[in-house]
C-alpha cells in the first residue's frame, strides 16, 4: 500500500493533467472568456440570487473589483444587472441567453475533451476511477456542512 503522501503526489499530478485538458477546451471556445470572467458566469449560473456583495465574497475580492468584472461581462452582452424586486437597493446579476449558450457550449467541449482522454483508458480503469473519485468526494465532504449546494465558492 502506498503512503498517503505518495497518493497525494499522484493526485496532484493527475489534477494538473485534468486542468490542462479543461483549459484546452476553454481556449478552443470562441470567444475565449478569461478565467475570472468565466468564474463570475459560473457563480451566477449556480446561484439565482447572486448580487454584487455575494459575488465579491465568492471571488474573495473587494466589491469594486467584482463590479469591474461585471462591467466587462455586461459590455459583451454576457451579464445583466437588474434591481432586486425584493430590495431595490440591491442589484441582482443575471445571465443572458448568450452566456447560457456559452456555458452550455463550454460544458460540451469539456465533456468531449474528457471523453477523448477516458476512451484511451481501459474500461476497468475508468470504473476504478469513478469509484475512487466517489470515495474521495465522500471523504472530502464536510460533515458539518448542510448547505452543500449553496456554497458560492464552488465555482
Amino acid at each position: 500500500m502506498e503512503h498517503a503522501t505518495d497518493v497525494a503526489a499522484a493526485i496532484e499530478s493527475s489534477v494538473e493533467s485534468l486542468a490542462a485538458v479543461l483549459e484546452r477546451a476553454r481556449l478552443a471556445q470562441t470567444p475565449v472568456i478569461p478565467p475570472a470572467q468565466l468564474r463570475v458566469l459560473t457563480i451566477v449560473a449556480e446561484n439565482r440570487h447572486t448580487n454584487m456583495s455575494r459575488l465579491a465574497e465568492a471571488l474573495d475580492v473587494v466589491p469594486s473589483s467584482a463590479s469591474r468584472l461585471c462591467d466587462r461581462l455586461e459590455a459583451t452582452g454576457l451579464l445583466r444587472r437588474v434591481a432586486d424586486p425584493r430590495d431595490r437597493r440591491e442589484v441582482r446579476l443575471l445571465l443572458t441567453t448568450a452566456s447560457r449558450r456559452l456555458l452550455a457550449d463550454l460544458r460540451e467541449r469539456r465533456r468531449a475533451a474528457l471523453t477523448d482522454v477516458l476512451e484511451r483508458m481501459p474500461v476497468t480503469a475508468r470504473q476504478d476511477l469513478v469509484r475512487a473519485l466517489r470515495a474521495f468526494e465522500a471523504a472530502a465532504a464536510d460533515p458539518a456542512d448542510t448547505s452543500a449546494g449553496d456554497d458560492l465558492r464552488t465555482a
